[in-house]
């Protein structure tokens, strides 16, 4: 089937579908005109990429172990990650879960610690929330975290503003 029948059949949009042969999660045939064709076990293997995205893993992470992909049964990509104790279990791809599971936790922590800090400034009541660990000791609040002031400290409408 062509790339719009294959994207449809796969739950996603042809430009999704191209992408991911772009990073090497599927290979699609050729036609002698050079339109893309893909076959059923394309189609199941988008799928396991699409479930294992919804999941919260990156492409990155997908692509650690992409050559598992082609041994996922039909419709049962959760088992990959699934809990329960099997032979055909992959510790690879549960590492690669586990690390996501980790980043996604720092990732929690931080957005709360920056929340309750401008939360503060606004002077609304404390939510509890503590600054989250990080490597060294300190903790970066962002790219573009500068100094916080209160609405207060900004001139009135209409009234120069003072720059040091």
């Amino acid at each position: 089937m062509r790339i719009g029948d294959a994207a449809a059949a796969a739950g996603m949009t042809p430009r999704a579908l191209r992408y991911y042969e772009q990073q090497g999660l599927v290979t699609a045939r050729r036609t002698p005109s050079g339109h893309r064709v893909y076959d059923e076990e394309d189609i199941r293997r988008l799928r396991a990429v699409r479930e294992l995205r919804d999941a919260g893993l990156t492409v990155g992470d997908v692509r650690a172990f992409a050559h598992l992909l082609g041994r996922v049964p039909a419709d049962e990509v959760p088992d990959l990650l699934s809990q329960e104790p099997r032979p055909g279990r992959c510790s690879a791809v549960e590492a690669v879960a586990r690390r996501r599971l980790a980043d996604l936790d720092a990732r929690i922590a931080r957005l709360s610690y920056l929340r309750a800090r401008l939360a503060a400034r606004l002077g609304e009541p404390e939510a509890g929330v503590t600054e989250p660990a990080s490597p060294g000791g300190t903790v970066r609040a962002g790219a573009d975290s500068g100094a916080l002031f209160r609405l207060a400290d900004a001139p009135a409408p209409g009234t120069p503003a003072v720059r040091a």
